[in-house]
């Protein structure tokens, strides 16, 4: 018992400091980026930052892959994402500081990336629609995609019809799994088929990133498309 509360002390400490939360919030985007990026994001020096990865990096929170001269950190595990969604979930229900919150939460609240797969109110809504019409039930611990759900899930496109049409031996949570939403508090699609399912509407041009935010943007082609295939109304 001493050392699990010592190992929950050491983590709550990891990502408690201001500067590593605002470093890790950014590594939620699912990409991988450079100490360099990471410091502006928090708004401190770049030696001050890889202090701060370091000690992240011997948590074992993030992971680096070096490039060139270049060294790319990223989140260590869909745990420590499913960590942070649950901080996140959490400190949603303290009420917003200022009306400018408010407006910038509208975006964050309808389409972000939560870690590799799409989350907020279109998530959502997605995902009731394919629970709804039985595309997907839900199992203990993990949803599982019926045959009427593939034929569905393959008309978004690559690569997602590539990995239904592979059918990959894992486990049934990491291949589909619902993961609770950390704004709508009910569940989106996450596991490889939600992280595939994001990449297909990015590749698709039917979601764009914007620049150094977790926040999608949807696009004319994306409000035809999910109403055609989700029927979401956009």
């Amino acid at each position: 018992m001493a050392q699990t509360s010592r190992s929950f002390i050491n983590v709550g400490t990891l990502v408690g400091d201001h500067a590593r939360a605002a470093m890790l919030l950014t590594l939620m985007d699912g990409r991988a980026h450079t100490a360099t990026e990471l410091a502006g994001v928090a708004g401190i020096s770049p030696q001050t930052a890889s202090s701060h990865l370091r000690r992240l990096l011997d948590g074992g929170i993030l992971v680096v892959a070096v490039q060139g001269r270049h060294r790319y950190h990223r989140l260590a595990s869909t745990e420590v994402a499913d960590m942070l969604e649950g901080i996140l979930r959490f400190s949603d229900q303290l009420p917003p500081l200022s009306p400018r919150t408010v407006r910038v939460d509208a975006g964050f609240r309808r389409a972000r990336s939560c870690y590799r797969h799409l989350a907020g109110e279109y998530a959502v809504a997605i995902s009731d629609h394919l629970l709804g019409i039985g595309a997907i039930t839900a199992a203990a611990g993990h949803w599982q995609m019926t045959a009427d759900g593939a034929a569905v899930l393959r008309a978004v496109g690559e690569p997602l019809a590539e990995l239904i049409e592979r059918s990959p031996q894992v486990k049934p949570e990491r291949y589909c799994r619902g993961c609770l939403d950390c704004t709508e508090r009910r569940p989106h699609m996450a596991g490889m088929v939600g992280e595939a399912m994001l990449e297909s509407f990015l590749q698709n041009r039917w979601l764009r990133r914007l620049e150094g935010r977790r926040e999608l943007r949807l696009t004319p082609a994306g409000q035809e498309a999910f109403r055609r295939l989700f029927e979401l109304s956009t």
